[in-house]
């Protein structure tokens, strides 16, 4: 089911966003890639330059960033955003993992979406933010 204009105004919403990048200090970039050319590295790195504490999650690497990486958000420190760099196919999976992990919000960047998953993170009392990058909307709200 595709999401309503009502869903898609509030998961936009730059108020909204403005309000979770003021108020989050930490970010698990789920997918961060180890490759500096690659928009997940370098969307964590500007996040880092602009004083967030950034939390890799990565299946294999140990560190990235000069920061340990995780397998998961379940190892992981706690995070107030989730920031998805995944496949659409793969958002179910990382909300129930950012849902038991109690995140503040999941974060589905640019061409990202599964409705689903997006209303089960709402419903269980996360922010949801989607189609948007973070780097932008911090430039552009913040910067």
């Amino acid at each position: 089911m595709r999401p309503t204009p009502a869903e898609l105004d509030r998961w936009s919403d730059p108020a909204r966003i403005r309000g979770l990048l003021e108020s989050a200090r930490t970010i698990a970039v789920y997918g961060l890639s180890t490759d500096a050319s690659k928009d997940s590295h370098r969307v964590a790195e500007y996040l880092m330059h602009a004083g967030y504490t950034i939390i890799p999650i990565h299946p294999k690497a140990d560190e990235i960033l000069g920061v340990p990486s995780f397998r998961s958000l379940k190892e992981a420190p706690h995070a107030e955003i989730v920031d998805c760099f995944r496949p659409s196919n793969e958002l179910a999976g990382i909300v129930d993992e950012a849902i038991a992990a109690k995140a503040g919000a999941v974060w589905f960047q640019l061409g990202l979406m599964d409705a689903s998953a997006a209303r089960r993170a709402e419903r269980a009392g996360l922010t949801v933010v989607v189609d948007r990058c973070a780097k932008i909307e911090h430039a552009r709200l913040l910067g």
